[in-house]
Order: structure tokens, then sequence, then C-alpha cells
């Protein structure tokens, strides 16, 4: 088994590699392209990228100055409903597309370096419990892979699945009792069985094998649905068992408040 700091070092190197993809998807964007709206509501592809950017810009506060991020945490207490979207629209107000681009590829660079300067054991503070820095980087990948998604949507492009996804979908396991607590839900007892069939033919698996109730299907899909970025009933996730089902109805792999969803694309 590998040692802690290597793992800790291949998630900053996947964190690396799904910034530099989305990168490429919109460092070629000309300004009608950067002004399209994307899935959530209000959001265009500059304010998806302006929301990362930010996102970085306090990881890193969080990273490097643990003292002063309880600053930003009453910031988000005093406006819990809107300081993310606040801060998005401020950004894409204040910045060309150009500017927010190069904005985004230095913070994520001082991020990463921060992250791997942190001495084994760090835990950061966060909205929610504090994070081992592997834990932020594999939530800071999730997100990009999520706000890339949206972008890629209003763009009409497909992106090919890599296994950097197998990271959204450990996330989004770990992240299920949290669901039901986002909605005032008691989380079930007993855990669940996900086995989830990979792009190269081989499966990510997590949960007891023996569990009686069970989630399968598309590692794509999945991630898709922890992510809320597409309706269930448009995905091939199943589940055996009801409160598995009732699960994949609440999955969310983000913190804050529970999200509205897509809605199925026969409703469009």
């Amino acid at each position: 088994m590998p040692d802690a700091s290597a793992v800790t070092a291949a998630v900053l190197d996947d964190m690396r590699e799904e910034g530099d993809e989305l990168d490429l998807l919109v460092a070629g964007l000309n300004a009608n392209e950067w002004a399209a709206p994307t899935p959530a509501e209000g959001w265009t592809v500059a304010h998806q990228i302006a929301h990362l950017n930010w996102t970085d810009e306090v990881a890193l506060v969080a990273a490097t100055e643990p003292d002063a991020f309880s600053a930003e945490v009453e910031k988000a207490l005093a406006a819990p409903g809107t300081f993310v979207d606040e801060a998005a629209e401020a950004a894409v107000t204040a910045l060309t597309p150009e500017a927010l681009l190069v904005e985004w590829r230095e913070g994520r660079a001082r991020l990463r370096a921060a992250l791997r300067a942190a001495p084994a054991g760090t835990k950061l503070p966060w909205y929610g419990p504090p994070m081992s820095v592997a834990s932020m980087a594999t939530a800071r990948l999730m997100e990009t892979w999520a706000h890339g998604q949206d972008i890629a949507d209003a763009l009409g492009v497909t992106r090919k699945p890599t296994a950097r996804l197998r990271h959204v979908a450990r996330i989004g396991v770990r992240a299920r009792d949290y669901a039901y607590f986002a909605r005032g839900l008691k989380p079930p007892a007993e855990q669940f069985r996900v086995e989830l069939r990979t792009e190269d033919g081989g499966t990510a698996e997590y949960g007891p094998e023996d569990a009686a109730q069970r989630v399968t299907g598309p590692l794509l899909d999945f991630c898709l649905l922890v992510t809320q970025r597409a309706h269930r009933d448009d995905l091939a996730v199943e589940a055996v068992g009801a409160d598995a089902g009732q699960w994949l109805d609440i999955a969310q792999a983000f913190a804050g408040p529970a999200g509205p969803g897509r809605p199925r694309k026969d409703s469009r």
C-alpha cells in the first residue's frame, strides 16, 4: 500500500491535470462563448471559471493562513444563499475573460504549490469539517470537473471520461451521509456497496462486498449524478434496496445546501 505522501502527490497531479484539461477547453473561446449561458441558472462560462478561481483562492487562504480563514466562514454565514454567486459576479464584472483566465491559472499554481508544501498530517479548515491535503485536492478536482461539465454542456462539447473520475466517485460515496444531513434526514445505519464500470472495462468499487444494498452503473454516470450534473432518470445508475434508491435521489458530492439538480431531458 502506498504511503500517505505518495497518495497525496498522486491526487495533486490529477488535480493539476483536471485543471489543465479545462484550461484547454476555454483558452481559445471568443467573447460570445465566454458569455454563453451554462446549465447553472444565471451563470455564463465566465461565471464558472470565476467561481473556480474564487474557490482556489479561499482554499489557498485555508492552506497558508488557517487563522484568517475564519473571516471567509463569517462571510458565508452572513449571506449563505448568495455569497458564492456574488463572488462569481464580482469577478466577471471586474475582469475581462483574458484577465480572468490569467488569474485562474496563477491561482491554480499557487494552490497546488501550497498543498504540496503542507506538512504531513496537516488539517485544513473549510466550510465543513477540516480536511486533509489529499481531501482538499480531491474536492478541488471534483469541483473543477463538475463546473467543467457545465462549460462543456454550454459549448456542446463531449468530454472523454478519464481515470480521474475515480476521485469524483470516491468523494461522492464518502459524502453519502452528508447528503442526508443537508436535507434534515437521518442516514441509513448500513453501508452500501457501490460498483462502477470504468471506460477501460475495469471497475471502481466502494463499500463492503457483502452489503445487502447496492449501487451499480457506469463510473461517468455516477459522477454526473453525485455532482448533480444530470437527472437520475437520464443515467444508467441502478440501486438495489430502498435506502440505496433514496440516496440516488439526493446524492451530492459537494458541501453546502442541497442543490436543485438538473431537470430530466424530456422536461427541458
